[in-house]
């Protein structure tokens, strides 16, 4: 819904509406999942874990797809964004395979907060509209994605350095 909500807005922007409530459905979704099976104590952790993740990075995939292949972004900063996405989900997936710890919120912003932001972003395309780019080809929203694209690598490779540097002083401490 939401990858079409975004694509169909080339014919105008009421179709964001159908992003909109993808982003519902999806969050309610993702939230319900585990919670249910929990109730009904049908619970698989591993087969959870795994599936969960991974519809999460095709969702994602879908999502800045969408963004990219709207009038809004373009294409090259949707995959920016995406990309800092992905490597911030390979950090957390290896945190949790050589830490035990599993992390989803960075500087006090989780999925919720995600979700917030990006139903943010898609009124205000419904409001501002594509119009014309403010750098030269780029709009204001290529510059807000491509900043959080970017502060999200920035991130990655920060939390990569602190883990990485923990890990060692763990190890060094451990022989």
């Amino acid at each position: 819904m939401i990858f079409t909500g975004y694509v169909a807005s080339n014919m105008g922007a009421h179709w964001l509406f159908l992003a909109i409530l993808g982003y519902v459905v999806q969050w309610f979704g993702d939230s319900m999942d585990g919670s249910l099976a929990r109730c009904r104590h049908i619970e698989r952790p591993s087969y959870g874990y795994f599936i969960d993740h991974s519809c999460d990075g095709l969702a994602t995939l879908l999502i800045l797809a969408g963004i990219g292949l709207s009038p809004f972004v373009t294409m090259d900063v949707a995959l920016v964004a995406l990309a800092g996405y992905l490597l911030l989900s390979i950090h957390a997936y290896l945190s949790a395979r050589v830490l035990g710890e599993f992390k989803l919120s960075y500087l006090a912003a989780g999925p919720t907060e995600l979700h917030l932001i990006l139903i943010l972003l898609t009124v205000m395309m419904m409001i501002l509209g594509s119009g014309q780019g403010i750098f030269g080809s780029l709009s204001g929203f290529d510059i807000f994605v491509g900043v959080a694209g970017a502060i999200l690598i920035i991130l990655f490779v920060v939390q990569t350095m602190v883990t990485g540097r923990r890990l060692a002083l763990t190890e060094r401490r451990d022989h």
